[in-house]
């Protein structure tokens, strides 16, 4: 497989002994839609600095699209797009010029400059704002921007961190079917993201991280059938849930389970059936369940799985 990216041991300590990567291996095919999953904090947002060389690694390896980012990190800003968390365009220019400034950077002809820049205003669907001023845009065409500012100079991998934050349900899922389209053009897009759905249904492969550390990489559908089996049954308590964790695994049905603070957490092949006993157990610990959710096999509860906690 022909890679886009890959990194060996790549680790990242930040003053005061924060460690935000311990020693991560990631592996991007050209043309892959691959996602980095994980909470905030979770070092999603670090690698994605490594790999556009705007933070630089403590240890380990990274190569992007054949540079490698301690030794040629101009190569690799040539050959990557970057569309940051949050929309950052010079908002002292209208939305064409915004694009014909950055292609300049690249020192890309203005004749060449103007015609990528009104194609992909028209492929984006913001060619009506061309003179626009920034501030004129709503969020969901600001974000369309700055994917448009990412492919001026026709990059060979495509970064995206946390694109839809902030975004109201209609515009995050306008960005998907852009998103898709650039997909499907043959483009490599590396996206971070803690939205379990947006993984979910964009992504070829999707690596969960949490806490620096990579705990899975796979297809979504792989990753799925590595949930543990069953349904997930979660009791929120008024109470430390941990005592209760022996009698939970106890109970017929019950495959699996964990506590966290006042969650009780069990995994039970019959479903729901297993609700009435679970109760029984926390009222005879003289616990009052304040809140109960079931859940299907899913990301989520991998990540639970992995993680002892949910991805908020």
């Amino acid at each position: 497989m022909s890679l886009s990216i890959e990194t060996t041991a790549l680790r990242k300590v930040y003053p005061g002994d924060t460690i935000a990567l311990h020693g991560l291996d990631l592996h991007v095919g050209a043309g892959d839609f691959f996602g980095l999953l994980g909470p905030n904090g979770a070092g999603k947002t670090t690698t994605i600095g490594i790999l556009t060389t705007r933070v630089r690694p403590t240890a380990g390896t990274a190569v992007v699209a054949g540079a490698d980012v301690r030794t040629d990190p101009v190569g690799v800003r040539l050959r990557i797009g970057v569309v940051p968390q949050r929309p950052n365009p010079d908002r002292s220019l209208n939305v064409l010029e915004n694009l014909l400034f950055h292609a300049a950077y690249f020192g890309i002809a203005h004749s060449v400059a103007s015609a990528r820049a009104n194609a992909l205003l028209e492929q984006l669907a913001i060619a009506e704002k061309a003179h626009a001023k920034v501030d004129a845009l709503s969020g969901g065409q600001q974000q369309r921007l700055m994917i448009a500012r990412a492919l001026i100079h026709e990059p060979r991998v495509l970064f995206l961190d946390e694109p839809t934050v902030g975004l109201d349900p209609q515009a995050r899922l306008a960005l998907w079917e852009i998103l898709r389209a650039l997909h499907a053009d043959g483009r490599t897009i590396v996206m971070t993201t803690h939205y379990m759905e947006e993984a979910e249904q964009l992504c070829d492969r999707i690596a969960i991280v949490d806490q620096g550390r990579l705990l899975a990489v796979d297809t979504p559908a792989a990753l799925v059938a590595r949930a543990p089996g069953g349904t997930l049954i979660e009791l929120t308590l008024d109470g430390d849930a941990a005592p209760l964790l022996a009698a939970a695994l106890a109970l017929p049905g019950v495959s699996s389970g964990d506590s966290q603070a006042n969650v009780l957490r069990a995994y039970s092949a019959s479903g729901g059936q297993a609700i009435p006993a679970l109760i029984a157990v926390a009222e005879g610990a003289a616990r009052k369940v304040t809140n109960i959710r079931l859940a299907s096999p899913n990301l989520e509860t991998l990540f639970i799985s992995l993680t002892g906690r949910k991805l908020d």
